[in-house]
């Protein structure tokens, strides 16, 4: 196993701040990883963990061996969702059987303050079990309950030595000020697609399909896993269709139902679904480009408006009204 850290692709700000912090020895004692879904964070994380507890790094110094038994131990096995460290502990909405954290039922719609309590205040007092560092680390640290966020704040105010906290999130301004406050900010951006195109292939997918993906995933690994997915490709072809052929209908009911389905499906599914409509449109829009009419102007005008729904959803808005909306103004355009 590499150092962990030198592996992550195409956040350099973000891996420089890490590695100036941990060659001075002067790593915060809670960072705030904000940045989108699949680029990057969580291996980041997971790579300072393995840097704060290897055996063999000395000071002065930001790689991790990568071969010790601290480093192999800190990283999750392939298949697993936790590392086998007893210093590095991760936080997740329903990743522990309820029984384990004193629940009667499984954590549904957020992180429960039980989660809390039973991995964070219960060890809070007490050293790292094996001597060099303690890693918290909390994917998707928006979905803290109220309580939960309240109770994890005393220990960011003072933590323990020897005790950091990794906090991961794509939509950081949602976190409590409280806890925004308290924690480093790194920011981390979208993979260029190149980048994503190269994983992609490294995956097995061909060449010119990992291209294409690409060209979807908005810089995001996890989307673009998604859209290789033979279901996922299907469903996404579907939206496409029947969005042109609402386009075409005289009578609304096409783009109402499409706008009630936008309603009951997952947001992050939805905007790859609209820049697969964006993307259609935008060869519609070359297709026509010799036209005498005015169907590439036409084309144009609704590329743009795909691009305003997908802004739409990143902003919270209804994806309900933001389908509908979208798809009367191209009937307009």
């Amino acid at each position: 196993m590499a150092d962990l850290l030198s592996t992550v692709r195409a956040q350099p700000t973000a891996v420089a701040t890490l590695r100036r912090a941990l060659a001075l020895g002067r790593v915060h004692h809670a960072y705030l990883f904000d940045g989108p879904d699949g680029v990057g964070k969580e291996r980041t994380a997971f790579g300072l963990a393995q840097a704060l507890v290897c055996q063999r790094r000395s000071d002065g110094a930001s790689d991790a061996c990568g071969e010790c038994s601290a480093c192999t131990r800190s990283v999750p096995r392939s298949g697993q969702t936790r590392p086998l460290h007893p210093d590095v502990v991760v936080l997740e909405r329903g990743l522990y059987d309820p029984a384990t954290l004193g629940r009667r039922s499984p954590e549904t719609q957020e992180i429960s303050i039980d989660q809390v309590r039973t991995l964070v205040l219960a060890r809070a007092a007490f050293a790292p079990h094996e001597g060099r560092a303690k890693v918290f680390l909390v994917r998707r640290a928006e979905e803290l309950s109220i309580s939960a966020a309240n109770a994890l704040l005393k220990t960011l105010e003072e933590p323990g030595a020897r005790t950091h906290f990794v906090l991961l999130s794509s939509t950081a301004d949602a976190l409590l000020p409280t806890i925004r406050s308290r924690t480093q900010r790194v920011r981390f951006g979208a993979l260029p697609d190149a980048v994503v195109a190269e994983l992609l292939a490294a995956r097995g997918t061909e060449g010119a399909l990992a291209v294409e993906i690409a060209g979807l995933a908005g810089g995001s690994m996890t989307t673009a896993m998604a859209l290789g997915d033979p279901e996922a490709s299907a469903q996404r072809e579907r939206f496409v269709s029947l969005a042109l052929e609402a386009l075409k209908t005289r009578d609304l009911g096409r783009a109402l139902e499409l706008a009630e389905e936008a309603k009951k499906g997952d947001r992050a599914t939805l905007r790859v679904h609209i820049q697969a409509l964006a993307a259609a449109l935008a060869a519609q829009g070359r297709s026509f480009a010799a036209a005498p009419d005015r169907r590439a102007e036409v084309a144009a005008a609704r590329y743009a408006l795909t691009l305003a729904a997908a802004e739409q959803l990143d902003g919270n808005a209804s994806a309900q009204l933001a389908v509908e909306a979208m798809l009367m103004r191209m009937r307009s355009a």
